[in-house]
């Protein structure tokens, strides 16, 4: 039997949506960014655009060329009778000569040109006018030659600067064009990311993992044959070449493949199962060799692919609608692997939290012929994982790691890094320098449910109404012996959900018992019961706890062999498939046996809430005044009624099983 950890949302039981929507505990999975903008000949306008921009940027170039080349004959152009007269009556102070170009510079600063023959001094074409080599005295005459880079500049550019300005606007165009067409030509390269060894700030060790001992000592060998191959090779070991991490979403799957790689100092290329797959058959299978042509030429180097499933699938299943170029992607990836010699010191390491549904011919030996499974943490794990990532957080005196290890048993790493993520930002929300332990209980509940909704204000009834149903599940887990102890209990809306119960085990738990599912399906009728007990009609608030634990019977029945009517059978496929592999008449019996073990959960239910009637009333009343119940306080109010709580040392392990 495979062990199984139990589902942290299980460990709530919600008074569900008061809208009448039916609530899910179940989470999505982050989206990764998408691939590049278009390029030249793309959609959205790239050529108007671009050949706009070139156009604009031209005119201003050949503008600010206009006003600089023109700068000079932008003054008053006079005649040479002119100029000698105001020669003769004093008015000019200089006169600057180059060639037939005059700038004549008056007295009170003000600039003009004039022309004069070329072959003539302009003396000897003043004096006709009447001016005296006297009046020529008075007047600082310089010659200036145009000659070197501003000579060749002003006579050349009118020319040279729009040939220039249209060469690069055609080259432009040019590289636009040809990039555009060679994208056909590149549209099978790799996509991978890697990242190099040197790269201090993206590097991982396995100091940065906590938890996962087992998985870590399973990759330890493989840094070891990276770092000295020849060791394996000369005793004729071959080290795996293919690794399969497998483990449930947010247990460190990728992160233990970059420790690997970073432990080993060896380039590591990162890729996603579904980067491969392309509306083209055969650029998949492009990309694959690609991929690891390059691993090959930095050998020794790590291959990661992250979520292989997306080309993984079996083949033949009818799952994936047969997609040709899906499968020509998996055969290459076969190939490729089957194709390594000892020597090229490259690993393909793989990622998937769904190992059932991969191709066999993957799993055979010379491919990915080991595989690691990466469990979700236990309270030990937790409190290291909370401890690493609570590296450069500012804590408060109060704060207990051990006691949020304890209250968080089935998150994983990945909830563990929000936890500690939402309450610092709680903390700064508040603009407080530390993190309290107050701040890291909320955010237990913040990543299990969600924030706070303080505008979803009930009214009276309602109010009175949520208060019961979160008694009825509280009073049965506490009442029931083999229901988890309750940790909190409150009618604050957070999420989707009315109101919550949190009920927390003593000691994580691998492997459920049948008797602790009953408990259970019953804990989770509790709040429908006390909702038909008390006001003899039910809400759509226990839509939520019906769900969960409808599903929890039907695996009871045909996954876990817990019903004597059915047997110890499994009938559940983890394939899919387009229909149950039994017949309808024993499909009629295992509707008919989860109904019964329903109806078995509520009559529990209903009874307790019956025997303890005072109880439940007490719970409730302090709800609708507190609207929130922490374990002690809930406790006192038990012990008032006779109830006995649960405590830690009536847990033990009588035995020890092995699956």
């Amino acid at each position: 039997m495979a062990p199984t950890q139990r589902n942290p949302k299980n460990l709530l039981k919600k008074g569900g949506n008061r809208n009448g929507n039916q609530t899910s505990g179940g989470k999505g999975s982050a989206g990764k960014p998408g691939g590049k903008g278009g390029g030249f000949l793309s959609g959205g306008g790239g050529f108007t655009s671009n050949f706009i921009t070139i156009v604009i940027i031209f005119l201003l170039l050949m503008s600010a060329y206009t006003l600089v080349a023109t700068d000079v004959k932008a003054k008053p152009v006079i005649p040479l009778s002119q100029l000698a007269n105001d020669i003769k009556s004093g008015q000019v102070s200089s006169v600057k000569i180059t060639d037939s170009d005059l700038i004549v510079t008056y007295t009170n600063g003000t600039q003009k040109t004039s022309m004069k023959d070329p072959n003539t001094s302009l003396p000897e074409q003043l004096v006709p006018y009447g001016v005296t080599p006297v009046q020529l005295s008075a007047v600082n005459m310089t010659i200036a030659t145009n000659t070197g880079f501003s000579y060749w500049f002003f006579t050349l550019a009118p020319i040279l600067i729009p040939a220039l300005l249209l060469a690069v606007l055609f080259w432009f165009l040019a590289r636009q064009v040809r990039g555009a067409g060679m994208q056909a030509f590149t549209f099978g390269q790799s996509k991978a990311r890697m990242i190099d060894p040197a790269d201090t700030n993206s590097r991982v060790t396995f100091a940065d993992v906590a938890g996962a001992k087992e998985a870590k000592e399973e990759l330890v060998e493989i840094v070891d044959f990276l770092k000295n191959p020849k060791k394996f090779l000369d005793i004729g070991a071959r080290i795996p070449k293919g690794i399969l991490l497998m483990g449930a979403p947010g247990t460190g799957k990728t992160l233990l493949a970059r420790a690997v790689a970073g432990e080993a100092s060896v380039p590591f290329y990162s890729i996603s199962g579904s980067e491969f797959v392309e509306m083209f058959v055969g650029v998949g299978a492009s990309r694959v060799r690609d991929l690891f042509q390059m691993a090959k030429r930095s050998a020794p180097s790590i291959i990661f692919v992250d979520e292989i499933d997306a080309v993984g699938r079996a083949r033949g299943s009818g799952v994936g609608g047969g997609n040709d170029e899906r499968e020509q992607t998996l055969n290459q990836i076969l190939v490729e692997m089957d194709g390594f010699e000892p020597t090229e010191k490259v690993i393909v390491m793989a990622a998937t939290n769904r190992p059932d549904v991969l191709d066999p011919a993957l799993l055979r030996p010379g491919r990915f012929d080991r595989r690691v499974t990466i469990d979700l943490p236990d309270r030990k794990d937790r409190e290291e994982i909370l401890s690493v990532h609570a590296r450069k957080k500012p804590f408060g005196p109060d704060v207990n790691f051990p006691l949020i290890a304890e209250r968080t048993p089935g998150f994983s790493g990945a909830e563990l890094y929000s936890l500690m993520n939402e309450a610092a930002i709680l903390a700064a929300r508040e603009n407080r320098k530390e993190i309290t332990q107050f701040d890291l209980i909320r955010s237990i509940e913040k990543v299990m449910l969600g924030p706070e909704r303080k505008s979803h204000l009930l009214s009276k009834k309602e109010k009175r109404v949520t208060a019961y149903h979160e008694a009825g599940h509280a009073l049965v887990a506490s009442v029931l012996p083999n229901a988890d102890p309750v940790h909190k209990v409150s009618i604050i809306s957070r999420g989707s959900a009315g109101g919550y119960t949190l009920k927390l085990p003593f000691e994580d738990k691998k492997m459920p018992s049948k008797k602790e599912f009953i408990d259970d399906i019953a804990t989770m009728l509790g709040g429908y019961a006390a909702e038909m007990l008390i006001f003899n009609d039910v809400t759509t608030g226990p839509s939520n706890d019906l769900s969960v634990a409808t599903n929890l019977a039907k695996n009871m029945v045909s996954r876990y062999g817990m019903s004597d009517a059915i047997g110890p059978a499994a009938f559940a496929s983890d394939r899919g498939g387009f229909g149950p592999e039994y017949s309808q008449d024993l499909a009629a019996r295992m509707d008919a046996e989860v109904g019964r073990m329903i109806e078995e959960g509520k009559n529990k239910a209903t009874e307790v809430i019956t025997t303890h009637r005072a109880a439940l009333d007490a719970i409730a009343d302090t709800l609708v005044d507190v609207e929130t119940l922490e374990r002690e306080d809930f406790e006192k109010i038990l012990i008032v009624h006779g109830i006995t709580p649960k405590k830690k040392e009536d847990y033990t392990d009588a035995t020890t099983v092995v699956g």
